[in-house]
């Protein structure tokens, strides 16, 4: 088996998100319910997305569909503790974007949670695949990570 990776720090991510905890995400444990988790990863990418006019989610053409996603988890949070979603973008293929996030607790140096979202971007209608738009190679291509 692979040694797991480094658990990420702020350094490994060029933008930051607060995000609220909400009494609901808690689970029966009292702490954040994993699939919240990908929820926060969903906001960061598709709010960045949409601020720099790369996404109108109502009537934009093509679209980027959600084809894979990872997280693991390294410390709970919980209600109602902020938190900050690191984004950052590994690939910009043909077709796909691959974003690598990390949830922080607010003054952590270390994440307590970190993973990746896979858009592929699709024709509204048809849904099949298209190239990148160049709109989100603009709001995504300052985030990757060999950026200067």
């Amino acid at each position: 088996m692979s040694e797991r990776p480094p658990i990420p720090t702020r350094a490994d991510f060029p933008v930051f998100r607060a995000i609220t905890t909400r009494w609901m995400d808690n689970d029966a444990y009292g702490h954040v319910n994993n699939v919240v988790y990908y929820s926060w990863f969903d906001t960061a990418v598709n709010a960045h997305l949409v601020e720099h006019g790369a996404l109108d989610p109502a009537a934009g053409d093509v679209v980027g569909v959600v084809v894979e996603t990872m997280c693991r988890y390294h410390a709970p949070i919980s209600f109602p503790e902020p938190v900050e979603a690191g984004l950052r973008v590994d690939r910009v293929g043909d077709t796909s974007v691959r974003y690598a996030l990390g949830i922080f607790r607010v003054g952590e140096e270390r994440a307590a949670a970190d993973g990746h979202f896979v858009h592929v971007y699709v024709e509204r209608d048809a849904m099949r695949p298209v190239p990148v738009p160049d709109a989100v190679c603009r709001a995504v291509l300052p985030l990757t990570a060999d950026r200067p």
